[in-house]
C-alpha cells in the first residue's frame, strides 16, 4: 500500500527540494520554517525566496533537477509495491514517525527512507539504543565480542544500531537478531541498520540475506534516494545518524584510520557516551580503541560496564542466555570451569604461532596439532593467516 500520508505532489516537492544543487539542509530548513511546506517553497515568488536564499540558490530552485521525474516514479512505485512482508516508508521533517533523536542534529536529513516489518510508529522520544561499530577486517575475537555484546544489549531492552558493513557491523546485527526471538514485542526493535545507499540496493552484497532479516525484524534506514550507489563520501555522513540514534556508541575494534572513530567522535560531540573494548597491543585493530580510551572513552569488559552509564530503567530487563564473554563477572571468570584448558591457557588472548604455543605448553607437535584441530572444530579458536591461532571469546 502507498504511504497515504505523503501524496504524489508532496513527494515530488520534497524530492525536488533535496535534489536542488547548492541548497543544503540548513537552507532547506530555513525555507520550510518560513514557508511551511515543501510544496509552498516551489509556489513562492522569486522575491520571497530571495529574502531567504542567495541568488544562486534561487536560480537552482527554479530549475527542476534532470532526474526528478525518474526518481519520483521509482520512489512512488517503491511505496506502492513493497516487498512481501515489509513496509516501505518515506519520512519527511515534521512527520510524526520521524526519529526525534535526529532533530537535534545541525543538519537532520530532509527525508528518510525506511524499510521494516511494520510501519514505524509515531516517535515519542529518544530511541533506547546503543551503537555497536568497528573494523571491517576484525579478528575472530572481535567478531565474537560484537555478537556477544549485541545479543546481551538486546536482552537488556536496547536496540543495537550499526551500519551493515562487513566485519563488526554484521556481527552486531547478527548478535542482536539472535536475541530477538526472545524479545518482548513492546520493546524497541532488536536492531536498526543505517546504510549509505538507497534502500533498493544492498551493500555489501554479501549481506543481502542479513539486510532482509534486519528489515523483517528491525529497521533499515537511509537518507539517500533510491538508486544511490555505495559512494565513499556517503558512509562518513551516515555515521552521524548512527551516533545520533543511539544513547551511546561501543567501538569493538578499530584501526587508527577508521570510520568507527568518526562515529565515536560524532557521538562525543553530541554529548553521547563512548565505550571501547581494549585488545592486544600487537593488533592493529585495537589501536583505535586504545586511542579512544586514552581520550576518555570508557573501557568496557562486560555489558554491565555499559549499563552502569546507560541504565535500562525505562524498560524491564529481560533475562537471556548470552555468551560468557559479554555477561561474565570477574567472579564467574575466575571460576571458569568450562573454560579451563591447558592449550587455551597457553594461547592466551593474542594470536600466536604453533612454535610459540609449543614452547609455552611443552606438548609434542602431533598431540598439540590434534588438540588445536579439536578446539577449532568446537569453535573455540580460529586459524589466522601466517600459521597463527586466535582464541575466540572466553572458551
Amino acid at each position: 500500500m502507498p504511504d497515504l500520508a505523503l501524496q504524489r505532489d508532496e513527494l515530488q516537492a520534497w524530492l525536488r527540494l533535496t535534489l536542488s544543487p547548492g541548497l543544503g539542509h540548513r537552507s532547506a530548513r530555513r525555507l520550510l520554517g518560513a514557508l511551511g511546506s515543501a510544496e509552498a517553497v516551489f509556489e513562492a515568488a522569486p522575491a520571497q525566496l530571495g529574502e531567504l536564499l542567495t541568488p544562486a540558490q534561487v536560480q537552482a530552485l527554479n530549475l527542476p533537477p534532470a532526474n526528478l521525474t525518474e526518481l519520483l516514479e521509482r520512489t512512488w512505485n517503491w511505496l506502492q509495491q513493497p516487498a512481501e512482508g515489509l513496509c516501505h516508508q518515506v519520512l519527511t521533517l515534521g512527520d510524526p514517525a520521524y526519529p526525534a533523536d535526529l532533530l537535534n542534529l545541525a543538519d537532520p536529513p530532509l527525508m528518510l527512507y525506511a524499510l521494516s516489518g511494520q510501519a514505524l510508529p509515531h516517535s515519542d522520544g529518544p530511541l533506547q539504543a546503543v551503537a555497536v561499530v568497528g573494523s571491517r577486517n576484525p579478528s575472530a575475537q572481535g567478531l565474537e565480542n560484537a555478537h556477544a555484546f549485541a545479543h546481551s544489549l538486546v536482552g537488556q531492552g536496547f536496540c543495537v544500531v550499526s551500519g551493515l558493513a562487513l566485519g563488526i557491523d554484521g556481527a552486531a546485527h547478527e548478535g542482536a537478531l539472535s536475541a530477538a526471538v526472545r524479545a518482548d514485542p513492546d520493546r524497541p526493535w532488536p536492531t536498526l541498520a543505517v546504510v549509505g545507499t538507497g534502500l533498493d540496493r544492498v551493500y555489501p552484497r554479501q549481506h543481502r540475506a542479513l539486510a532482509h532479516r534486519v528489515a523483517l525484524q528491525g529497521v533499515m534506514l537511509s537518507e539517500y534516494p533510491l538508486g544511490t550507489p555505495p559512494l565513499a563520501a556517503n558512509f562518513p555522513r551516515r555515521n552521524r545518524l548512527i551516533a545520533a540514534l543511539s544513547r551511546g556508541t561501543l567501538v569493538v575494534e578499530a584501526a587508527l584510520a577508521s570510520g568507527s572513530l568518526v562515529t565515536a567522535r560524532l557521538a562525543a560531540e553530541q554529548g553521547k557516551e563512548v565505550f571501547a573494548i581494549p585488545g592486544s597491543i600487537h593488533a592493529p585493530q585495537s589501536r583505535g580503541c586504545h586511542a579512544l580510551i586514552r581520550q576518555g572513552a570508557k573501557l568496557v569488559e562486560t555489558v554491565q560496564d555499559i549499563l552502569e552509564e546507560l541504565p535500562a530503567h525505562q524498560l524491564p530487563a529481560q533475562q537471556t542466555e548470552v555468551p560468557c564473554l559479554a555477561s561474565a563477572t570477574p567472579e564467574a571468570a575466575a571460576a571458569g570451569s568450562a573454560c579451563d584448558d591447558e592449550v587455551l591457557d597457553a594461547l592466551g588472548q593474542d594470536p600466536c604461532t604453533l612454535d610459540t604455543l609449543q614452547a609455552r605448553c611443552g606438548w609434542p607437535t602431533p598431540a598439540l596439532q590434534a588438540r588445536l584441530l579439536t578446539l577449532e572444530l568446537n569453535g573455540q579458536l580460529s586459524r589466522l593467516p601466517g600459521g597463527r591461532f586466535q582464541r575466540i571469546g572466553m572458551a
